[in-house]
């Protein structure tokens, strides 16, 4: 009989084994044990990484069920070459990012993570934390996917102005700036960017140096990785930047967050941008739907799906 591998936080497995009595589910934290060799469909949440070595330990896998939007942890050229197909959600959280975004505009604007930091370190700086109202601030976006999307849908009621970098895939009817009158223009930065090698920290000291005479506000709701954290959190604590704020934080990441004995303007989040009760919800409902289809005989998951 094939089974289900669901990795813990990726889904309800015991929802799942209730709406599927007739499906063998496994549930595991994560794919660091040998996964069991039976496993047709594995539904996986980001932080884990599916490439050849993990995929060599799952021969007869045919289906990946994303729970959520990003991609780049998954080799999808191995799935492709192996005929497994991938099934993801990129739509069900973003609305839940974009409040996050607006949440860590409203934060950093009024220089509250600021004013914590350093009450944490035993210091009371109501004079460093004068604020801005958000309303004389511009956003600019980088990045037009669902994320992007929903962060202008979230912004925009309380901004001075949002627009996206000019980009040829974006969809039609945005308010674009080119990337350098983006640059120029903007006193916050939403970077919403997937995870490619033409986008691996290109939020770096060249980018910086370019924003730095507006002095704004980062906001990173995309991956980490598209920032070069460390030049980020250099440019917060000389002044280049007004504030920092990070959502996709791994556990990967902490050393690089950890240490710093100089208050800042810097939120920082264990990647709960779409952690909200509701998104979880459709999430399962979704995967449920998902899963009841693909594992309706197993013929499909022999031949793969087909999606």
């Amino acid at each position: 009989m094939s089974a289900v591998l669901v990795l813990r936080g990726a889904a309800d497995a015991s929802a799942i084994r209730r709406a599927l009595p007739d499906v063998l589910v496994h549930e595991l934290p994560d794919l660091d044990s040998p996964p069991p060799a039976d496993t047709a469909v594995l539904v996986l949440r980001s932080g884990v990484r599916l490439g050849e070595r993990e995929l060599d330990a799952l021969p007869n896998l045919r289906h990946v069920v994303r729970t959520g939007s990003g991609i780049d942890h998954i080799d999808v050229s191995a799935l492709r070459h192996r005929g497994i197909t991938l099934h993801r959600n990129a739509e069900a959280g973003a609305d839940a990012v974009g409040e996050w975004v607006l949440a860590a505009a409203l934060s950093l604007a009024r220089r509250i993570p600021l004013g914590q930091h350093a009450l944490l370190l035993g210091r009371h700086e109501k004079e460093a934390c004068m604020g801005a109202s958000l309303g004389t601030l511009a956003a600019g976006i980088w990045g037009a996917g669902p994320v992007g999307l929903a962060a202008d849908w979230a912004l925009a009621p309380f901004m001075g102005g949002t627009a996206f970098a000019a980009w040829p895939s974006n969809p039609p009817g945005l308010r674009e700036l080119s990337p350098t009158a983006l640059v120029e223009q903007s006193q916050v930065h939403v970077v919403a960017l997937p995870l490619r090698r033409t986008t691996e920290q290109l939020i770096g000291e060249d980018f910086l140096a370019r924003v730095a005479p507006q002095r704004p506000l980062l906001i990173c709701a995309g991956r980490l990785e598209t920032l070069d954290v460390a030049a980020c959190l250099r440019a917060l604590a000389d002044g280049r930047l007004s504030g920092l704020a990070l959502d996709p934080v791994e556990r990967e990441h902490l050393p690089l967050l950890t240490g710093s004995t100089t208050p800042l303007n810097l939120l920082a989040s264990p990647h709960i941008g779409a952690q909200r009760s509701d998104v979880r919800g459709a999430l399962d409902i979704w995967a449920i739907d998902l899963l009841r289809e693909i594992t309706a005989d197993d013929k499909i998951l022999i031949e793969g799906g087909h999606r």
